[in-house]
């Protein structure tokens, strides 16, 4: 209610929230610049911008194609070269999924996988993925999640399926 933020104080100062600076003090701006301290998001609009002009030069469908071409890659590879050691979440078809890939290998703690990738420089994360209820129902942990865009080939796939080995010759038993 309008009466309740008039009477509130602001919990941080600067930016928008200030009306007016006096060298005794300042006084608020209205609601609901009294509560937006700080300087506006002015780099992260031009980041935003300077994003969209470089994926409207290559073109969303372009971008889309490529993540489709290289999930199918990935999936492909990875269960060529890894068989029922890996299993990979979601839908088979990569034209009804993104550019995700979440899975589980060997019996090995996705945390031990992410670590022993991150030793070769490929990123993925680990764990619940505030999905604990999902992955509850999947009867999993955790996973791995890898996620592929237009910076990644099919390079960084193969090294992707040549470094999960290696997690599975430590931690396997």
């Amino acid at each position: 209610r309008e009466e309740i933020l008039e009477a509130m104080p602001p919990f941080l100062g600067g930016g928008e929230m200030i009306l007016q600076v006096t060298k005794e003090g300042f006084t608020t701006n209205d609601i609901p610049w009294k509560f937006e301290a700080g300087t506006p998001m002015v780099a992260e609009a031009v980041g935003l911008a300077a994003a969209i002009d470089y994926l409207s030069d290559i073109g969303m469908d372009e971008v889309r194609k490529h993540e489709v071409e290289l999930t199918a890659y990935a999936m492909r590879t990875l269960k060529e070269r890894h068989g029922d050691k890996i299993t990979i979440h979601g839908p088979s078809e990569p034209a009804e999924r993104g550019g995700v890939l979440s899975f589980v290998y060997d019996q090995v703690h996705p945390h031990d996988v992410a670590q022993v990738l991150d030793q070769k420089g490929i990123c993925v994360r680990a764990g619940h993925h505030c999905a604990k209820p999902l992955l509850q129902t999947l009867g999993v942990p955790a996973t791995s999640r890898a996620s592929l865009y237009i910076y990644n080939d099919k390079s960084d796939i193969d090294l992707l399926a040549e470094t999960l080995t290696e997690a599975s010759d430590i931690f396997s038993f």
